[in-house]
């Protein structure tokens, strides 16, 4: 699942014309380059996300076929966050874990690595904490995260992960944050595995790492 429903408040007012996963890189909308890593690593079939101008992704992405995948759409008549926009596509993700990325990402993370994982909650890719960001939010410790605010943690999500359908179990039926009511309180009880990735990534949420990823392709 791509998640690519969000404003994109931070990259106004760009994103008042174009849905922020349409933004060009390379010549290029970057949710197609999103798809094509995902085809190459094997996977066929991606569920997208919708609501701020989305209809311009759909008309773009259209079905898929073009990049020899199966895509479908979810859509959001009001915007449910990263936790809500997953629940709500659930009936089209199957009873299997399946790979979640965010929209709003570059890197060449080797999504066919993640293939196999079958997390009992989630499984989260983490990085190093980046200069332009404040804070960390983790730890990786023998393959668990951890997140309690100390000195030590030092890594940031990706954006990155594989989740079970039944980790959605007793969650709200509305908009909520898979960060906040998942992930932290996975880490918290020792239920929440993950890896380190250091190659390249970028959160492209701001003008300074639009430019950064744009450096890097041109």
């Amino acid at each position: 699942m791509i998640l690519a429903a969000g404003r994109g408040e931070r990259l106004r007012p760009l994103t008042e014309r174009v849905p922020k996963p349409m933004i060009p890189i390379a010549g290029e909308p970057l949710i197609v380059h999103q798809l094509r890593w995902l085809r190459r690593a094997g996977i066929e079939e991606v569920v997208v996300n919708l609501h701020h101008l989305g209809e311009q992704l759909e008309r773009h992405v259209g079905n898929g076929r073009d990049l020899g995948l199966r895509v479908r759409y979810s859509r959001e008549e009001t915007l449910l966050g990263t936790g809500g926009g997953v629940r709500r596509a659930l009936p089209l993700l199957g009873k299997d874990p399946f790979v979640v990325l965010n929209g709003d990402i570059w890197t060449n993370f080797p999504f066919r690595e993640l293939l196999g994982a079958a997390p009992a909650t989630a499984h989260l890719v983490l990085t190093p904490c980046p200069p332009h960001r404040t804070h960390a939010d983790f730890a990786l410790a023998d393959g668990l995260v951890r997140r309690h605010g100390g000195a030590g943690d030092d890594l940031v999500f990706c954006g990155i992960a594989v989740l079970d359908p039944r980790t959605f179990d007793g969650t709200p039926n509305g908009p909520f944050d898979l960060a906040r009511e998942i992930y932290f309180d996975a880490a918290h009880a020792g239920r929440l595995t993950g890896e380190l990735f250091e190659g390249t990534w970028f959160d492209i949420g701001s003008p300074d790492q639009l430019r950064a990823a744009r450096r890097l392709t041109d």
